[in-house]
């Protein structure tokens, strides 16, 4: 074979590696990202570490959403998903005290576009003994709670929404796993 059919050879063999390359990047890792579960229904009941040393005990239904959640040393964040409604802790290390810590935290909700913080807040003790206030919020076609706890230098943001009905029939269990909330 001559030096030019050679050089030919190699030239498709080349153009087919990087055609076989393309294609994996174009339909094969999509196929294994859609593999992976967004979420995972083994959290609820169970103690789960957010992050920055604080546990929680999600609601017995509650999934995971891993694409939503960072857990780290110092902070972390955890979105769970119980049905249609969102229950999402943020831990972050905060040097300010409980009033600023809330009024941060209503900012953010205030923050997206048609969120209103509603009444008055709250204080409120988890079952370890975290102070913090809570209060309520409005999002269209939805309701919100919130509650903002101080521990070990950090803020403990707790954030859910839901429609009304779904809300009203899944938060004795919200409740309850809010309380849970403790700094390890």
């Amino acid at each position: 074979m001559s030096t030019a059919g050679t050089r030919l050879l190699r030239n498709l063999a080349s153009s087919v590696a990087v055609l076989v390359v393309i294609l994996f990047v174009a339909w094969g890792l999509p196929a294994i990202n859609r593999r992976v579960p967004a979420g995972a229904s083994t959290v609820g009941g169970r103690a789960y570490a957010v992050g920055g040393g604080v546990v929680v005990i999600p609601p017995g239904q509650a999934e995971l959403d891993l694409t939503n959640t960072r857990p780290g040393a110092d902070r972390g964040t955890a979105l769970f998903l119980i049905g249609p409604v969102r229950y999402v802790i943020v831990v972050a290390p905060f040097t300010g005290d409980l009033t600023a810590a809330a009024a941060k935290l209503r900012a953010k909700i205030t923050g997206t576009r048609g969120y209103q913080v509603t009444g008055a807040e709250d204080s409120t003790t988890t079952d370890s003994g975290l102070t913090g206030v809570q209060g309520s919020y409005t999002a269209p076609g939805r309701l919100g709670r919130y509650a903002v706890f101080l521990s070990a230098g950090r803020a403990i943001e707790v954030t859910v929404s839901g429609a009304e009905p779904d809300l009203a029939n899944l938060m004795t269990g919200i409740e309850a796993s809010i309380a849970s909330i403790e700094q390890r």
